[in-house]
């Protein structure tokens, strides 16, 4: 990725940050409308709490970005977790459709198609690193046996 499309990043996510609870509020609720049964996996879930993860995670994210080989070893360990917690392969569409969708509604017109570009990329290489380490995960090869 170019400085300048990380910049661009860097600072869409500055807006939304500075309104987290309200993005991660609109974010879940996309989600579960886009697949209402992932509401299952929340049931026990502070969903304040999940909003608060979802932010720090997006945050260790965009801020990597010029190291993005430094955030890799936490996104494993990540996507093993949410192996345990029942998350598949076609999750990953959601959660992105879901992501782009928050930002779209959040920025309105602002959310040009380099800025969807930008975010829809940023978001396959994590979900291609999560993947990737979901599919050798012990508690997924547990559940396929």
């Amino acid at each position: 990725m170019q400085e300048t499309e990380i910049v661009l990043l860097e600072q869409s996510f500055a807006e939304v940050a500075a309104v987290r609870e309200q993005a991660a509020e609109l974010f879940y609720e996309r989600l579960f409308v886009h697949d209402p049964s992932l509401r299952a996996m929340f049931a026990n879930t502070d969903m304040k709490e999940q909003g608060r993860k979802l932010m720090v995670a997006l945050s260790l994210v965009i801020g990597s970005l010029r190291k993005l080989e430094t955030v890799v070893p936490a996104l494993e360990t990540l996507a093993v977790k949410h192996v345990g917690y029942g998350v598949r392969d076609e999750h990953y569409a959601t959660v992105g459709k879901a992501l782009i969708e928050t930002l779209s509604l959040f920025f309105a017109h602002r959310f040009t198609l380099e800025y969807r570009r930008l975010w829809t990329s940023a978001y396959e290489t994590v979900a291609g690193v999560m993947m990737a380490a979901a599919k050798t995960s012990p508690a997924l090869q547990q559940r396929s046996s």
